[in-house]
């Protein structure tokens, strides 16, 4: 249950929080090199998209879409990239990142290209404020 849903402690440290849906915890990657949000799905012990249930598979699919939908509409990037890695953190989460050709990666994975480049606190203060309206 949700009530009992815990932030794995690398998510918690790494993000900016933005806001509860229905399922997912939507975490903002605190890195101002990509469009990055996070979704976790707050249920315990999952793992992976198939340790979900049958209609929660269905309302994470969903959520996908209105993150996704969001970063589009806002940024028009050229790519969307969406995908449930967790080979280091392994609580389930989905991260959701709009790509441009001239950012640092493109075309490759964003991983381990470079640093985080965190945002100061007045950066993100703005940056969740904007993304709370953008999602809402």
């Amino acid at each position: 249950m949700a009530t009992d849903f815990e932030l794995d402690a690398q998510l918690d440290t790494d993000c900016l929080f933005l806001t509860d849906w229905p399922l997912c915890r939507v975490l903002r990657m605190n890195d101002r090199a990509y469009p990055w949000l996070i979704l976790v799905p707050r249920r315990v012990e999952k793992r992976e998209i198939i340790d979900l249930s049958t209609a929660d598979q269905g309302l994470l699919l969903g959520e996908i879409a209105r993150a996704s939908r969001a970063i589009r509409q806002a940024l028009k990037p050229d790519k969307l990239n969406v995908a449930a890695l967790g080979n280091v953190t392994p609580q389930l989460h989905v991260h959701v990142i709009g790509r441009f050709t001239d950012d640092p990666a493109w075309p490759r994975p964003i991983w381990g290209v470079q640093k985080p480049q965190a945002f100061d606190s007045d950066e993100a203060e703005v940056e969740v404020i904007q993304w709370r309206d953008l999602l809402a």
